[in-house]
């Protein structure tokens, strides 16, 4: 496992090597299940939450997150995660986090009365990033202040590639 020591410019190297692999796996966590939408079309898009409302009507989580897009996100961090340098299990960990931060947005959007796949600003990107960074944080011994940067950083990265993203038809609208 990859660990940052601190301090010299070997160590700085380091530091900025595992924060790169960092944005790497939440790039492939939070792409992955749309990458299974894609070569699955409509097979397996059972959703997550089966379809249950909750009182105020709304469901649970939505038709948008499914077992497919779930599976798809904790196999590909698994597959992508060593590749990086992280052991299997930290990738398994770091993509259930990353899932519970999404659902945890869906839950919030469908309180709000937003539709699946509908955008919300910070919310579409600071939960599903926030949690696993935390981990990734203390796994590897970066400063703690990586952890509230990291996220940020990533959603900057997601809105910079979300009108190309946009126009080559793989998100449905720009931000």
């Amino acid at each position: 496992m990859k660990g940052y020591t601190g301090g010299s410019a070997v160590g700085n190297l380091v530091m900025l090597k595992i924060i790169f692999d960092i944005i790497m796996l939440l790039i492939v966590v939070n792409g992955a299940p749309i990458i299974a939408a894609r070569v699955f079309r409509t097979h397996a898009e059972q959703p997550v939450d089966l379809g249950v409302c909750l009182s105020d009507g709304q469901p649970l989580f939505g038709s948008s997150k499914t077992w497919r897009g779930l599976l798809a996100a904790l196999l590909f961090c698994a597959l992508c995660g060593p590749l990086l340098g992280f052991t299997m299990l930290f990738s398994l960990v770091f993509a259930s986090l990353a899932m519970t931060g999404d659902l945890f947005s869906s839950f919030i959007k469908r309180r709000k009365g937003l539709a699946p796949s509908d955008q919300c600003l910070g919310l579409d990107q600071l939960p599903e990033a926030f949690l696993p960074c935390i981990y990734a944080v203390a796994v590897t011994g970066l400063p703690w202040w990586w952890a509230v940067l990291l996220p940020l950083l990533f959603m900057l990265l997601e809105l910079l590639v979300s009108r190309p993203l946009y126009w080559l038809k793989i998100r449905k609208r720009p931000y």
